[in-house]
């Protein structure tokens, strides 16, 4: 019983219910998050995806960095072994990703450290030695560069390592892999509940890092989820949750920000815009489609992580991808479904200005079957960015 409320004001789910059927039980339905749970005490609860585990990751690691090999060089995905549940593929994933990481072995580098010391190293800290010693013999407060394995880099490996090695789920060789991961990154300081992640540069000299700490920052940001219902205490749910909402977001604009650049154009992810004249009312499309310069919009498209409708019809989706194509002064806006009754179908809003094509504004919407290989997730995303080049062309000859 405390678990069923529990995961009713968690808001991880859509929906958990008492059964009026049957005394003690629950009635659970699923949201837009992925993954395993588990509240203080309570069984844990897996959450299916609908698309393919290996799909999901796929999409994952696109959208983290789609001009890296890290994926799997023959089929696009993240190496997630035999593992066909979310979790059990994740920390496969991530360990193997740490694993080639650390092969060359630990990353080192310069940190300032401030301390107490009785020897001088470094440079003398003179407004902290006057303030705390004045007038007498060391310690010294001293600053000092250190060469060492305390980097930010390290810390989010060994968070993402420890957060692993608690979720519920894991398979037994991947949680003694990440355990020896885990003492690899010893010299590392832990993170303390709530810190902020470190904070690490993209150089030459973490590439062969990069690919681990992407995805160990996708674990540190999807797990653990706190909740503070009205009048109760702190409520921490440990597990891994995926947003299929975001995922399906992020994949969408970045890939389209890829296939884009084909054609010479560019791509703002998360545009910030008004609708009203006065800035009160804000609006942020999923991408704004504009001409090489970056200065002239000509597309806009949101992604919608739903399935289309039998009749095609999602009233609310349709309005606001109208009102982006409004503020930007635009003649067509286009949605991207995460499934549909087919590639392409458009909607010509009555009442609005006709082009020199006599055509008034349009409202296409496209759908991406999730469930196809790699290779034709991509063409069909392709297939969408020369869609969005056409608009810019017209744009232009317009003009």
């Amino acid at each position: 019983m405390e678990t069923g409320r529990a995961l009713a004001v968690s808001g991880v789910l859509q929906s958990a219910t008492p059964d009026p059927d049957r005394g003690g039980h629950w009635l659970l339905r699923a949201g837009s998050r992925v993954g395993a749970l588990r509240t203080p005490g309570g069984p844990v609860v897996r959450i299916m995806p609908k698309t393919p585990v290996s799909r999901l990751f796929f999409l994952l690691g696109f959208s983290l960095d789609p001009a890296r090999a890290w994926r799997d060089s023959r089929e696009g995905t993240v190496d997630t072994g035999a593992y066909d549940d979310v979790v059990p593929a994740l920390a496969h994933a991530v360990e193997r990703q740490m694993d080639a990481a650390l092969r060359q072995g630990v990353l080192q580098g310069y940190r300032e450290v401030e301390e107490s010391a009785l020897v001088v190293r470094g440079r003398l800290r003179e407004a902290e030695q006057i303030r705390r010693h004045f007038g007498r013999t060391p310690p010294a407060e001293i600053a000092y560069d250190a060469y060492t394995a305390d980097t930010a880099e390290n810390r989010v490996l060994r968070a993402a390592a420890e957060r692993l090695l608690r979720l519920p789920g894991v398979p037994g060789p991947v949680r003694r892999r990440l355990a020896h991961q885990r003492v690899r990154l010893a010299d590392a300081a832990p993170l303390i509940r709530g810190q902020e992640l470190p904070r690490w540069q993209r150089s030459r000299l973490n590439s062969r890092y990069q690919p681990a700490l992407r995805l160990a920052e996708a674990v540190l940001r999807g797990t653990s989820p706190e909740h503070r219902p009205p009048g109760s205490d702190l409520l921490v749910v440990d597990g891994f949750l995926l947003d299929m909402n975001q995922l399906f977001e992020d994949f969408v604009t970045v890939a389209l920000r890829e296939a884009l650049r084909e054609h010479g154009l560019t791509a703002r992810l998360q545009d910030p815009h008004h609708l009203d004249t006065a800035g009160l009312i804000r609006i942020r499309p999923d991408l704004v489609v504009r001409t090489g310069d970056g200065r002239t919009p000509v597309a806009v498209v949101d992604a919608k992580y739903k399935v289309e409708r039998a009749d095609g019809l999602h009233n609310a989706d349709l309005y606001q991808a109208l009102a982006y194509a409004t503020v930007l002064g635009l003649r067509e806006a286009h949605l991207v479904y995460a499934a549909g009754r087919g590639p392409e179908r458009f909607h010509e809003v009555q009442g609005t200005t006709a082009g020199p094509d006599g055509r008034g504004t349009r409202l296409y919407q496209h759908s991406l079957d999730l469930s196809r290989e790699p290779g034709q997730l991509l063409s069909a995303v392709r297939h969408i960015a020369g869609r969005l080049a056409l608009a810019g062309d017209r744009s232009n000859s317009e003009s």
